[in-house]
């Protein structure tokens, strides 16, 4: 299956079924762009991950010259039924108007992409009907997750060279910390931090919130994709459906923050693999994190204590792998440059 015969799911197991078929990387690609590093005018290895950046691409996008000059930010927003709660700092209404913002060019986010080079697009979903409170229901039934699903699937530029998911929605870190509960396991504790800021009393409910849902959900916990559906939300399950698109479509991605990152892991969860396509753009200062980049088996590129989401941070290292990009390309070989390799007789 290609980027131009992929149709977006209309069941969880048709979901399941692109997972299982998912294309790898090729390979040929990425060993022509390590055969050409080892001739460019450098010490092998002096340019440390921006030489093993520059193969990801290589392999991901084809060829062996990788690229990084059309980038796509992507940010879908989602209102959470669990906001009732009083999980967040903020109330809901915030994510309609952040929306708005961003369109407007207000946003943090509107600033990155612009430094990055980078289009932004912006997808709401819903924002006026919230998913269903988790603790009391799934978040939302079967037909509304894979409409989202195939909604992030929709919003990748499947002619791009990278691709940057990210998010806004209020209530979506404890949303994030019940899908990394309820796939990982330990306790709600583990994985609940404090988002947008709020106050003891306000963490203590919003643990509680995930200890609940998780609970609630717990026969279900077996099957990722039902642990997105029941624990995740709309905007959640777009940034899945968008990894999965670019899966297709051979365009790398960088993931954003918790958010993203939970939101990317019932991919994981299904096989190991499936996220290889992606990197972490870097380590969010909400405590979990580290700890979930850590059961994906990713090293983020850049750790600055962000915690805004909006695939701020992911803007910010979009420039990293332009960078390196443009260094495997740009540079001359020993060859080209008439430069002693040292081993010269």
């Amino acid at each position: 299956m290609t980027a131009n015969t992929i149709q977006p799911p209309s069941s969880l197991a048709d979901l399941r079924a692109l997972v299982d078929d998912f294309p790898g990387p090729d390979a040929g690609s990425a060993d022509a762009a390590r055969a050409r590093d080892a001739e460019l005018t450098k010490p092998a290895g002096s340019l440390g991950r921006l030489e093993e950046i520059a193969f990801w691409l290589a392999g991901w996008q084809g060829q062996g010259g990788p690229r990084a000059e059309r980038i796509q930010v992507l940010v879908f927003a989602g209102n959470h039924g669990v906001a009732a709660r009083g999980v967040s700092a903020f109330p809901s209404e915030v994510t309609v108007q952040m929306v708005a913002n961003f369109q407007s060019g207000g946003a943090a986010i509107n600033q990155l992409a612009a430094a990055a080079g980078a289009t932004l697009d912006v997808v709401a979903l819903d924002l006026d009907r919230p998913t269903a409170d988790f603790t009391e229901e799934p978040a939302m039934n079967e037909a509304d997750c894979v409409a989202a699903v195939a909604q992030g699937m929709a919003s990748v530029d499947a002619e791009a060279d990278l691709v940057c998911i990210g998010e806004m929605g209020i209530a979506n870190t404890t949303v994030a910390a019940a899908l990394a509960n309820g796939l990982f396991g330990g306790s709600a504790a583990d994985w609940v931090g404090p988002g947008t800021g709020i106050d003891d009393a306000g963490l203590a409910r919003k643990r509680d919130a995930v200890a609940a849902a998780v609970d609630l959900h717990r026969n279900a916990l077996g099957d990722p994709l039902e642990v997105l559906r029941r624990l995740g939300g709309r905007e959640i399950a777009a940034m899945l459906g968008a990894a999965v698109a670019a899966r297709y479509a051979r365009v790398p991605v960088l993931v954003d923050g918790f958010v993203a990152t939970a939101a990317v892991a019932p991919l994981h969860a299904i096989a190991p693999g499936t996220l290889d396509h992606c990197l972490a753009s870097h380590c969010s200062a909400e405590p979990a994190h580290r700890r979930l980049m850590d059961r994906l088996g990713k090293q983020p590129l850049l750790d600055l204590d962000m915690r805004l989401g909006e695939a701020s941070g992911a803007a910010v290292a979009a420039s990293i792998v332009r960078a390196a990009a443009l260094t495997h390309t740009g540079m001359a070989t020993f060859g080209d440059a008439g430069v002693s390799t040292g081993t010269d007789k």
